[in-house]
């Protein structure tokens, strides 16, 4: 099988079910947003030596597999049966959440992305997944999307924010506190 089909030359692809859309429909938007977070979460993963964050890193990227199929879906036309999202999905981000939040100290200020490049990365995959949020919003205008999907990206943004002072803290890397300047 060739990678490349030449059936998307003029800026139009296919979704799942056979439907051509353009290349800048807000579907392909969506899903193509879901996609770059789920490269910059294997960046991530890539970085980590924690275990844990390996194994639940490794479970969001195929979350967000499992996301991108649903948003390249054509809800009409696909017969394909598509790996679910549930629940569980979200109890485990929250539980990870709750299990780093321990040992980190209150925030009291916000923080600015930095203090070493794999805290860095993992800002930048929150604000990847918020735009992802925000283009499946803007879909679920158009054509409704399954809320978990919405509540899945919520609260991935937040897991990632975790995760990035979850990180700085092992690191031993500074929380840069935000205080507007002159």
């Amino acid at each position: 099988m060739k990678i490349y089909t030449r059936t998307g030359d003029n800026g139009e692809t296919s979704l799942i079910g056979g439907t051509r859309v353009p290349k800048s429909h807000y579907r392909i938007d969506a899903y193509g947003t879901v996609d770059e977070l789920n490269s910059y979460v294997g960046l991530i993963r890539d970085q980590s030596a924690n275990e844990n964050t390996k194994y639940v890193l490794g479970k969001i990227q195929d979350r967000l597999f499992r996301v991108g199929s649903h948003l390249a879906a054509d809800p009409q036309r696909s017969k394909m049966v598509l790996p679910e999202l549930n629940e569980d999905d979200l109890l485990l981000l929250e539980n990870e959440m709750d299990k780093m939040d321990e040992g980190l100290p209150v925030l009291k200020n916000f923080i600015l992305p930095g203090g070493h490049p794999y805290v860095s990365f993992c800002h930048i995959a929150r604000s990847v997944s918020r735009r992802a949020e925000r283009a499946v919003v803007h879909l679920d205008h158009h054509e409704k999307v399954e809320p978990i999907i919405l509540h899945y990206l919520n609260r991935l943004s937040d897991y990632l924010f975790v995760l990035a002072r979850f990180t700085a803290k092992e690191l031993n890397a500074s929380e840069i506190s935000w205080k507007p300047m002159n």
